[in-house]
Parts: C-alpha cells; structure tokens; sequence
C-alpha cells in the first residue's frame, strides 16, 4: 500500500526536483509552497496543461513513460512558442490505486527524461487518488524582458513559416491507435506522437532577436492554430497547399492505414500535437532568417492578409475556405 508521502518521495527521486538557485527555484518539493527567485531584466512565462484518461491518450494503448514525457513536453512547448527557456514546473497527479506501482514508476521515468532534456526542475504539486488517471502541469520559463512573442502581432504582408513536417504526429497516432505502436519496424514513425521534441532554440532565437511578430505552437492542427492566430492579430491568411512541408508516408504504411487515413496534406493541416512552431515575419526581417537554429527546417508557407478569411490556395491556383478541422475537444461528433 502507497501513502502519498511515499508517492510524493517516489516522485521527487525519479524527477530533478532539487532548489537550483541558477536557474529560479530557491526551495522545492517538501514544503507548503515553493519559492522561485526572479532574475534582474526578465520576465516569468507562466502557462498550465491538463493530459486526461480517455480524452488525451489511452492508458492501455499509449506507454506510461510517453505519458509522462508528453505531460511536461507539451506544457513546455507554451513556453518556446513565446521565446521563454523552461526552467521550473508544478504537477498534480491523480491515480487509481492499480496505477501507482509500475505504470507510476514508468510514469516518472518519462517524465524525469523530459525534464532532464529540457533543463527544468519539479517545484512541488499535488497527488490525490481518482478513478482515471488526471494529469495537470503548470509550466514556468524565462525570458529577456519585454522579448516575449504573442499570437497577435501578425501584420498585412507577414510572411507565414512553420518549423518541420507537419503532420508526423498524426500519422503516429493513427499507427498507435491501429495496434502498430510496438512493432519494430514503426519505430521512428511513431516517436513523434509518443515522444515529440520541442523548438526551445528556435522560439528564443526568434523573440531575443525581435524577428518573429506572432508566434505560437502547433498543438490542435494547422489550420486551427492559423485561424487562432490570424483572429488574435485581427487578420486573415493565405497559405499554399504545395509549400506545407507535409509528412512523407511511406507505401506500405499508407497501405496500412488506407487511403482516407493517409492523405499527407490532411495529416498536415489537421493533425495535432505535432508542437512545431508556427510563426510570422515582417518582409524586411527574412534575411536574418538565415541564423536561425534548425534554418533549413524553416518553411515559408503562405502570407497575413487584410480582412478575416483564411484561405489555402491547391496546385492548381484554386482558393478556397479553410476550415478549421484540427483537434477541438469539445466538437461535436
């Protein structure tokens, strides 16, 4: 039997949980509330993510490490979107008792790799017992102040660029879901829905240097992040189907999934969690663009434009409406 104080110290071994005085949190897990030190010339960026039983992931499908990986990961990816470095994170964790052995290990372990890959300390929070599996991390991160990059500062004219091939965590998911998850042979196609990486680099890189005026990440899908980020700088958008850098299926795969699952363009525009960036540029600041970390991942796809439609433009110069497919938890059917 686990007492939550055994739970709580399970935690704190398995993830760096100690004060790092360096890097903002002067006293952590082991008392009533944790004390983080604000740096001279910068801003705190603060954001928080839910990860739900049966709404974001499956427990019996998905890995338990996965789950904790992606639960600190996509909370991060807020952070890079604004140019912020993660530093410090929360967590309250609620579990069914048969999930406190193993799956928690595994849990942990996950969790404990993406902490450790992205530099972030665990600062306290809270565990309670549910009957499915309640994730929720509040994320804290650094940034120079006044440097912090918003979704609404796209302009008539920006250019659009996003970072990567979209749509590669889409096709893990329908791979996972298809019962092909452990199968050797899909390893690297699915490791971008169980364990995605997160442009830290790029999105500091782009606010420090005053080059990107909107910017966010792609976690609901292309054309729903789009919209969002068009509707908070009261503008519209274009982009063109034959410039997204879409994810490549292979035959055998597409074979798998059949063909109206394995259409790389809709992978591209509506699948979720691929945490790319998205982001806007003014005309005369494309050059500098060169320097940028990861530069040659860097796509420009389409252009802000006056008025509130967003349109996609095919092949063949054909425009039309796009609609805002990706991922809405809350959508009907």
């Amino acid at each position: 039997m686990n007492t939550e104080a055994q739970l709580i110290k399970r935690i704190a071994r398995a993830i760096p949980s100690r004060a790092l005085g360096g890097k903002g949190l002067r006293l952590g897990i082991g008392d009533d509330a944790a004390i983080v030190a604000a740096r001279s010339g910068y801003d705190w960026v603060v954001s928080c993510d839910a990860l739900l039983e049966g709404v974001h992931f499956i427990s019996d499908v998905h890995p338990a490490d996965s789950i904790g990986y992606k639960a600190l990961v996509r909370a991060a990816s807020d952070l890079a979107a604004m140019g912020a470095t993660p530093r410090v994170f929360l967590m309250t964790l609620a579990l069914p008792a048969a999930r406190t052995g193993k799956w928690l290990d595994e849990f942990l372990r996950g969790m404990g790799r993406a902490a450790r890959l992205l530099g972030m300390v665990l600062a306290g929070g809270d565990t309670s017992r549910n009957r499915e599996i309640s994730i929720s991390v509040t994320v804290m991160g650094e940034a120079r102040g006044g440097a912090s990059v918003t979704r609404g500062g796209a302009r008539h004219g920006d250019l659009i660029y996003v970072s990567g091939k979209l749509g590669r965590a889409q096709l893990g998911l329908e791979l996972v879901l298809g019962g092909h998850g452990n199968e050797r042979r899909f390893a690297g196609l699915v490791r971008a829905h169980l364990y995605p990486r997160i442009r830290v680099a790029l999105g500091k890189w782009l606010a420090e240097r005053g080059i990107a005026s909107a910017m966010m990440d792609l976690s609901d899908g292309l054309s729903t992040d789009l919209r969002r980020m068009a509707e908070a700088s009261s503008a519209g958008a274009r982009v063109w189907s034959e410039r997204i850098p879409c994810v490549t299926i292979p035959p055998g795969v597409a074979k798998r999934l059949g063909g109206r699952r394995a259409d790389p363009l809709k992978m591209a525009l509506h699948g979720g969690e691929d945490y790319e960036l998205l982001f806007t540029v003014r005309p005369r600041m494309v050059k500098m663009l060169r320097g940028a970390p990861g530069f040659g991942q860097i796509t420009p796809i389409g252009e802000i434009t006056r008025g509130k439609d967003i349109l996609i433009i095919d092949g063949d110069g054909k425009t039309k409406a796009l609609a805002p497919l990706g991922w809405d938890s809350f959508r009907k059917g």
